[in-house]
């Protein structure tokens, strides 16, 4: 008779997902190379923008013999700023085919082309006398940023285990921010930021993209796009087991993606146009265009555009403002990485509901310090105050936290199209508040911070009152959570388990539009 007492038991397999070494840097190549770039182009210009209009204004005296007027040098920089969200909108709209054909890796890679030549363009502009080439070169720099800020969440999104999603996710907004803030350091008059420095500090925008082009390809695909888009099950094995380490339950994860592979087969491919007629997913739809439309019209790149004139506004010396800037930048980053490590603790809906008051709050105390300072001359630091407030309360959950969201709240099947939305959403609102703000802002002052107020109050009621909590939830699992809101039947499985909403079946294969 055998000993049993002699064998050897098996090691026991975890199913919680831990920071394996591969997936530590491949998160890190994927994001410096792309969200970096959206934060570093954000912020680049503000600083120095002195120094920039100084440069139009010599080389247009170059070409005509006389200077513009203040107009039009003011109206071709806001065509300067307002480039870059133009240029993220197209971007977003080419994401959807080409994450489609080439992959969420191989769109990160391809995309570096739009980060590489801009950079060269703008590091020769001033050797060429062309203005033009900056304001170019911004769009294509905007395409760029545009197609990271949807690729980038998908792929990370996909590579995390549901554990670690949440803090996987907000590393999109932690890159972005990271981005922004050695932009302000570079920008300093002391360093770049100055009539000698600038064509270097627009062409350092080149050097992430030439590491992610070196890194990232030892790095795997996406395994959910690996299965269930291209059907290839050994190779998303492989991926996970490299993503998870040995003593992970692969064969666990791989059903659960099978899972959501059946149910996309019963549900078809959607595109854009079909997803909005596509009843299982309008609130879904609704929430990702409230979260995305909210975090843009709530102020914040009124704040990183014109971060300067803000200062200056609220009583800070003008040679000064340039730090104020950095430690805003400071305490930005510090925030969202506070946010990343909380969001997995506290969860995604307190985060965003607590951020969008402090941010509400900030912008109406901000006002009335604005309108009372010239009275009150104390005031002007409550302004510095309720800016950096304000910072904290967008760095806590309206920046980061609707990256994971978005991802978490629609399957595979609907990812790609809904991330065309989202995109065009988010590109299009920063366009509008790029272009604006400095107009609303001479029209009615200090008043133009109340706007963002009612905005932050708004976005807060309805995700008080429709988003539900994602944390710990497997995507089918959220998905199911929005079906009594979309009217959608739940059937019963055998053994009484909540199965996938019943949904009308669209054919196999659609375009992404």
């Amino acid at each position: 008779m055998e000993n049993k007492g002699t064998e050897t038991p098996l090691p026991k397999l975890h199913t919680k997902g831990r920071l394996q070494p591969t997936l530590i840097l491949t998160t890190l190549s994927a994001a410096f190379g792309s969200a970096f770039q959206y934060g570093y182009n954000i912020s680049v210009i503000n600083t120095p923008h002195k120094v920039f209009k100084s440069f139009y204004n010599d080389t247009h005296f170059e070409r005509y013999g006389t200077f513009m007027d203040e107009n039009s040098l003011l109206l071709l920089w806001s065509c300067t700023v307002s480039m870059f969200p133009l240029g993220g909108l197209l971007g977003s709209l080419i994401v959807g085919p080409m994450v489609d054909k080439w992959g969420r890796k191989g769109t990160l890679l391809i995309n570096n082309v739009f980060a590489i030549t801009p950079a060269i363009l703008m590091g020769v502009s001033k050797l060429a006398r062309a203005f033009e080439l900056i304001i170019f070169s911004r769009v294509l720099v905007g395409i760029c940023a545009g197609i990271s800020y949807s690729a980038l969440p998908m792929y990370l999104g996909e590579l995390a285990p549901k554990n670690l999603r949440g803090t996987l996710g907000t590393m999109t907004e932690v890159f972005v921010i990271i981005g922004v803030l050695m932009a302000q350091i570079f920008s300093l008059q002391a360093f770049l930021g100055n009539t000698t420095g600038w064509p270097i500090l627009l062409a350092l925008t080149g050097v992430p993209a030439l590491i992610q082009l070196l890194s990232l390809p030892f790095f795997p695909e996406s395994p959910r796009y690996t299965l269930i888009e291209k059907g290839d099950e050994e190779t998303a094995r492989q991926a996970l087991r490299r993503l998870r380490g040995s003593s992970y339950d692969v064969e666990a994860e791989m059903e659960e993606m099978r899972e959501e592979e059946r149910k996309e087969q019963a549900e078809g491919r959607l595109s854009v146009l079909n997803l909005f007629t596509f009843r299982p997913l309008r609130w879904q739809l609704i929430s990702i265009i409230m979260l995305m439309a909210g975090q843009q019209l709530s102020g914040i790149n009124a704040i990183n555009y014109y971060a300067d004139t803000i200062y200056t506004s609220v009583g800070v010396d003008p040679t000064q403002s340039q730090y104020v800037t950095v430690g805003s930048g400071v305490i930005n980053l510090v925030m969202t990485i506070v946010s990343a490590v909380a969001v997995e603790r506290l969860g995604r809906r307190i985060l965003l509901l607590s951020g969008y008051g402090i941010c509400g709050l900030a912008c109406v105390v901000l006002t009335v310090a604005l309108l009372l300072q010239s009275t009150v001359p104390e005031l002007s630091y409550l302004g510095i105050v309720c800016v950096f407030a304000y910072i904290v309360g967008h760095s806590i959950g309206p920046s980061p936290v609707p990256s994971v969201v978005r991802t978490e709240i629609v399957l595979q099947s609907s990812r790609t199209a809904a991330f065309t939305v989202d995109g065009a959403v988010h590109w299009f609102t920063n366009f509008i508040v790029g272009l604006a703000f400095p107009s609303i802002q001479v029209a009615i002052g200090a008043y133009s911070f109340l706007i963002f107020a009612a905005l932050c109050l708004l976005t807060a009621v309805y995700i008080y009152t429709v988003i539900p909590e994602t944390k710990g939830k497997t995507f089918v699992e959220i998905n199911c959570a929005f079906a009594k809101r979309n009217g959608v039947e739940l059937p019963e499985e055998k053994g009484g388990a909540t199965a996938e909403p019943h949904t009308p079946s669209l054919p196999d294969k659609q375009t992404s539009f």
